[in-house]
């Protein structure tokens, strides 16, 4: 990963045009060729952003970002304070609280719950950003990508946002849609779920997990 610090520029052309003013921020640059920018007071979420596959020209005075979508991504570099580079290894992976992992564990055999006719093809269906918690099958034969969460706010939204642009540059797997599940779900993450097309659904762990005891005190 390279991590540069620096007074910087940027402005944005695809979708819509924007531009961050001249200011210091972070640039981070993943091994995969992500691209993230970030300032000190904006949490964890980025100003600006281009996700792999892109190409990166870098000149003296700016660094150009673009992608297939015809996206670009201008960093102008006014000064620059630090420049390192740091391999990270192999990412082993995250280790979420027991609720979150049981709960993804009984809505991966019980699918139908979020749909019905619903079925798993795969947990931790792994991407280059990471892995999306269960990949289904619907009965039209479409695929969906389901993200779990214990308490549903915008960045789960924001992680599912990101799976599906990269699951639908898989021929085999497109186009593929979202179900956004969890306990309890915010509603600004279920209105920005929305806007995205995703669907966003509560579970009833406490229901699954009785279904669950249920079936193993019977058999």
């Amino acid at each position: 990963m390279r991590l540069v610090i620096a007074r910087c520029s940027v402005e944005y052309e695809g979708r819509l045009t924007a531009r961050l003013p001249e200011a210091t921020r972070l640039i981070m640059v993943k091994a995969d060729g992500t691209l993230a920018i970030h300032s000190d007071g904006n949490a964890s979420k980025p100003l600006n952003w281009m996700v792999a596959p892109n190409v990166l020209e870098q000149q003296e005075d700016r660094w150009v970002v673009t992608n297939s979508k015809r996206e670009r991504l201008t960093i102008w570099l006014h000064e620059i304070y630090e420049d390192v580079t740091h391999e990270l290894g192999e990412e082993p992976g995250l280790d979420k609280d027991g609720v979150e992992a049981h709960l993804q564990r009984l809505l991966a055999e019980k699918p139908w719950v979020l749909e019905e006719g619903l079925e798993l093809i795969r947990r931790e269906y792994p991407t280059d950003i990471g892995p999306v918690d269960m990949l289904c099958a619907d009965p039209d034969g479409g695929t969906v990508a389901v993200e779990v969460k214990r308490r549903g706010n915008i960045d789960g939204v924001t992680q599912l946002v990101r799976y599906l642009e990269r699951l639908n540059l898989d021929s085999r797997l497109a186009p593929v849609r979202g179900i956004f599940a969890a306990e309890e779900i915010a509603p600004q993450a279920r209105t920005y779920a929305e806007a995205n097309g995703i669907k966003a659904i509560e579970v009833d762990y406490a229901g699954l997990k009785e279904t669950e005891s249920n079936h193993l005190r019977l058999f």
